[in-house]
């Protein structure tokens, strides 16, 4: 399985703020949807994940927004596992425009049935182990 994915995403019309800037909380579906398409890219299923009761739920979120995005801008999102443990993964996420950089993000993920209980991470992200460069 693959540690990073990019993703490209055009930002519509409905994201953005009276000013024509992304609102900040569209960008956390930008992030969410980069998780998503990097798990599937390496074989990952969240749905057959989910009906062996098993799901990731965001323990912590961090976003540092160095510049805004606007209506119609084409993005590039970046998304990297950074960390995996035995009931934790964590993603970086970098979203830029062109070559400028718009915004860094850090999630932490944690496994649990649907109790909410802690759970060990599927073997299918086992090959995900390697450190961050």
């Amino acid at each position: 399985m693959s540690d990073e994915h990019e993703l490209t995403i055009r930002v519509r019309y409905s994201e953005t703020d009276a000013q024509g800037f992304v609102h900040h909380s569209h960008y956390l579906s930008y992030f969410e949807m980069g998780r998503t398409e990097l798990f599937r890219a390496g074989g990952g299923d969240y749905r057959a994940m989910e009906d062996r009761g098993l799901f990731f739920v965001v323990a912590q979120f961090t976003c540092r927004y160095h510049k805004p995005a606007r209506y119609d801008d084409l993005l590039t999102l970046r998304t990297r596992v950074s960390k995996l443990s035995q009931a934790k993964l964590e993603h970086e996420y970098r979203l830029y425009r062109g070559d400028e950089l718009l915004t860094t993000a850090h999630s932490v993920l944690a496994c649990v049935d649907s109790e909410g209980n802690i759970k060990r991470i599927p073997e299918v992200l086992e090959s995900l182990k390697r450190p961050m460069e």
